[in-house]
């Protein structure tokens, strides 16, 4: 960088989980590193906060719901590369008693954020129920404890729930699964278009090369996961990432993104969001 060249620096956002850490390590630790002059800057947040930063425009590039996309449509563009889908399983309600499905609609439901892909998809699964914000990292122990009749699990709690004696209620990605044949989309990851052309090809390609670091060199960056796995066993962890780190991570394929594109529109169809919206991704 020649004297009085301007640093370019260009934040990114993901959630301290061990997915997220997985697929950011090759760029966290330097394997893949930013072009000259540029300095990439990781900000750790629940994805409900980066959600929020979106809808402020407040980053350059994040880790978002797609249920909030719906609403970062007009600013953000998704990159084709970094989705977490759900192909089967998902996030799940789990309670301290086996429950019905008509019983858990007379409960209020501990969950993570309103714009959550989870929440979405329990509206559409199951109505208009009642729910109480929650920090993600508390809705498992705080439905053991028994302060919340149910509790909907969008991290590792998904494997672990049973070790805390509790039930799972419903699997939404499975129930997703069952109705349309598709995975469920959770997660991708957005950049703000009035960054350009040149930058936006240019970050994407960092990502990319950042999540193929990750899935060939596996136990590296599965070690560096750990640390933002709360706690639990590297096989729980292993586990977890191949849940949300694979195939549709380095390209969501036709069926991922005609995934996403339904789950929009049955979120609009069902009044849960505000405006029809079609999937935008850059090159």
């Amino acid at each position: 960088m020649g004297p009085g060249a301007e640093r370019r620096v260009i934040r990114i956002g993901h959630s301290p989980d061990p997915d997220d850490a997985f697929m950011f390590h090759g760029l966290a630790s330097g394997r893949v590193p930013a072009p000259p002059g540029w300095e990439i800057v990781q900000v750790l947040r629940d994805i409900e906060s980066l959600n929020r930063m979106a809808l402020e425009g407040a980053i350059e590039v994040t880790a978002v719901s797609f249920h909030a996309y719906a609403h970062l449509a007009d600013r953000y563009s998704l990159l084709p590369c970094g989705a977490s889908m759900g192909d089967g399983y998902g996030p799940m309600v789990v309670a301290r008693q086996p429950l019905g499905l008509d019983e858990l609609r007379t409960k209020t439901i501990a969950v993570p954020g309103t714009l959550t892909s989870a929440v979405l998809a329990l509206r559409l699964a199951l109505g208009d129920v009642r729910t109480e914000v929650v920090p993600f990292e508390k809705i498992l122990d705080g439905v053991r404890e028994g302060r919340h009749e149910a509790g909907l699990l969008i991290h590792e709690g998904q494997l672990t729930y049973g070790d805390a004696g509790l039930h799972k209620i419903i699997d939404l990605g499975a129930w997703w699964k069952k109705e349309t044949g598709l995975p469920l989309p959770l997660g991708g990851n957005a950049i703000r278009k009035d960054l350009g052309a040149e930058c936006i090809a240019t970050v994407s390609g960092l990502l990319r090369r950042s999540i193929e670091y990750g899935l060939d060199h596996r136990d590296e960056a599965l070690t560096y996961a750990l640390d933002f796995g709360r706690g639990i066993a590297r096989p729980t962890a292993d586990r977890f990432v191949g849940m949300y780190v694979n195939e549709y991570t380095r390209d969501y394929g036709e069926a991922g993104r005609s995934a996403i594109d339904l789950f929009l529109a049955r979120g609009f169809d069902a009044g849960v969001i505000p405006r029809r919206v079609r999937a935008e991704f850059t090159a």
